[in-house]
């Protein structure tokens, strides 16, 4: 050390305010100090490499543009140098002991007052140094400028009122910071905690990061790069590095746009999806940064809750972000944001399931799931997600799948409603009552398997100006047509007074009955009496939600040209008892048909009573 003089020097007082706030209440996380003080020396080692260009002759030439950190456990300290631009006395003392700054002290008062209030100070340098009193009990700045003239200083404070500046030679060009830890932040002197903290935060700063000596900065921010210079095999290795995954990315979407927002993307669709094989719900995993620093590793709200499967990185230069990097300021922004990804990757996944249809299936055998949870829950997007849909069809072989939109090619004339049904697999409701009006009129239909299909289609209602009806509801109505002839079928009369006495008999648990144009094989089906579907109200029984559901009731509609209906009319008067028991028994086969039997114990009870009488 010179021996020129020590001077000690107040702080201003907006910094001391802003030292209390930066070190007590702004950050929610100590570890973001080594993302700011890293982020501080690259932007000194970015102004550094511009200046160079012009200034004909600079201080230390020589010395690489890289960011050198060192630990020692046993003094407690970690010690950040970089070789940038450097400060003069002058700049020390202006830079790190006041906010030369237009309106500072209403800016600090904010922040006194209402803790995190939107500010945009993130590029004044100082502002994030300060974090490192979080950690540090005393902060020492070693630096000398890039100006051939000149000559190094020490800046030394405790974070408290005050600090010290003095002369230190043999200073090199740039600044070395010496942070001596807190007794309570010990763990930070440790290299793997480092190693750790500068892998989450600051992989992809733009110049070499060597922590004791090797490097760690390893993988590039291929985001930025243009995507004809850049392989395959990259790819895959960002991918696996930035997801921490072992497979290799089933689709990618690069792209950049200046308007109205600067973006780079890059995105992947994993090969699997995890909550398939029953690993729990996912969390958001696209990082958002802002010019290669990371601001959150995943952001709830950057890209909707169903493209939660989606892994990579959002760059945004436009993204004002408060003094601590943490919160984001502007929500119409992030939104705006979220906005223009999320369109980017459905005209994406349109594109895949025009030109490459297998993948485009397996894709959606895999990640399906979520295109449904938005189609249901996003209006924003709804309608391009429609198109993305896929179903098994009537017409169609086992496991091939068909879109809306290929559905409405095949229409009939004169058709104004695309037909569905939900059930557990395709035989069963190839075998159901529900299907056999369709099938007798060759209407196609589609099969849906999945507990949420039927709340997708609700909230969908159309496609391209169609209705999407379910073909067990109450609501449909479709053409004559004269049904296969029956000996001894019953007449209308016959099927009147038949059905008025089913409904008495049955009392509360049929709204109605009545005679059926659309059953062909089938003896009965029971229709839905109020809004709820038979899947609704089993997931809303499964969420415990059920208590208020009430009693099952439903419409009944009976074949009067069916053999067991015949008899059954004839039944009510020669053995009305034992018809009693027959009609409680069709009702019930008609809800196990519908899924809508709640408890099969008194079927079964009854099933016992009507064997025992039919082997007397």
């Amino acid at each position: 050390m010179s021996t020129v003089p020590v001077e000690k020097f107040e702080f201003q007082a907006e910094i001391r305010q802003l030292l209390d706030i930066v070190i007590h209440s702004l950050y929610t996380d100590r570890e973001i100090f080594l993302r700011e003080l890293v982020s501080n020396a690259a932007d000194a080692l970015e102004k550094f490499r511009h200046l160079h260009l012009t200034e004909k002759e600079v201080f230390d030439d020589r010395l690489p543009l890289e960011i050198n950190i060192t630990t020692d456990d046993t003094a407690k300290t970690i010690t950040i140098q970089d070789f940038g631009v450097g400060m003069t006395r002058e700049e020390l003392q202006k830079n790190l002991g006041t906010i030369a700054h237009s309106g500072s002290k209403a800016f600090v008062k904010t922040l006194a007052e209402g803790a995190k209030k939107d500010v945009n100070l993130i590029g004044q340098f100082g502002v994030g140094f300060y974090a490192a009193f979080m950690v540090a009990k005393r902060v020492k700045v070693y630096s000398r400028s890039y100006h051939l003239e000149g000559s190094g200083h020490c800046w030394t404070s405790e974070g408290a009122g005050s600090f010290e500046i003095e002369e230190a030679e043999g200073q090199r060009r740039g600044a070395k910071l010496v942070l001596e830890l807190k007794d309570d932040c010990h763990d930070y002197a440790n290299a793997s905690r480092l190693r750790e903290i500068l892998r989450k935060y600051s992989s992809f700063v733009p110049f070499p990061i060597n922590l004791n000596g090797e490097k760690v900065n390893t993988v590039q921010a291929l985001w930025l790069r243009s995507k004809s210079e850049i392989k395959d095999e990259e790819y895959t290795e960002f991918y696996k590095y930035q997801a921490s995954a072992y497979d290799e990315p089933r689709f990618r979407l690069h792209f950049s746009a200046d308007a109205p927002l600067a973006i780079n993307a890059l995105v992947f669709v994993p090969k699997d999806n995890p909550e398939r094989f029953g690993f729990g719900r996912i969390d958001p995993a696209v990082s958002l940064y802002c010019r290669k620093v990371l601001i959150d590793a995943a952001p709830k709200d950057l890209l909707p809750e169903w493209l939660r499967f989606l892994k990579g990185v959002i760059d945004s230069e436009d993204l004002p972000l408060n003094i601590s990097r943490e919160t984001l300021q502007d929500r119409q922004l992030i939104e705006k944001l979220n906005k223009i990804v999320t369109g980017r990757f459905l005209k994406f996944l349109e594109e895949e399931a025009k030109n490459r249809a297998d993948g485009y299936k397996e894709f959606y055998q895999n990640f399906g799931i979520y295109l449904k949870e938005g189609a249901a829950i996003d209006h924003t997007h709804r309608a391009a997600l429609a198109k993305l849909l896929r179903f098994e069809s009537s017409t169609l072989a086992k496991g091939e799948l068909t879109s809306f939109a290929d559905y409405v090619s095949r229409m009939k004339d004169g058709q104004k409603e695309i037909y569905f049904l939900v059930g557990p697999n395709r035989e069963a409701l190839e075998n159901g009552p529900y299907y056999e009006a369709f099938k007798l009129r060759g209407l196609e239909v589609l099969f849906l398997y999945e507990p949420v299909d039927e709340f997708v289609m609700g909230n969908l209602r159309e496609f391209d100006g169609k209705k999407l009806l379910a073909g067990d509801s109450n609501e449909l109505k479709l053409d004559d047509v004269p049904p296969p002839p029956a000996e001894g079928a019953l007449n209308a009369d016959q099927t009147k007074e038949l059905c008025a006495w089913l409904k008495e008999t049955l009392g509360e648990r049929v709204g109605e009955a009545k005679g059926s144009d659309r059953l062909v094989d089938s003896p009965v089906m029971a229709l839905n009496a109020d809004f709820m579907s038979a899947h609704m109200r089993r997931m809303m029984k499964a969420m415990n939600q059920g208590s208020d559901l009430g009693a099952l009731k439903v419409h009944l509609e009976v074949n009067p040209r069916h053999s067991l209906i015949v008899g059954l009319n004839n039944l009510r008067a020669a053995k009305p008892d034992f018809a009693k028991l027959v009609a409680e028994q069709l009702l019930d086969n008609a809800l196990i048909a519908a899924g809508l039997l709640e408890d099969s114990r008194p079927m079964v009870a009854r099933l016992n009573k009507i064997l025992e009488a039919a082997t007397k």
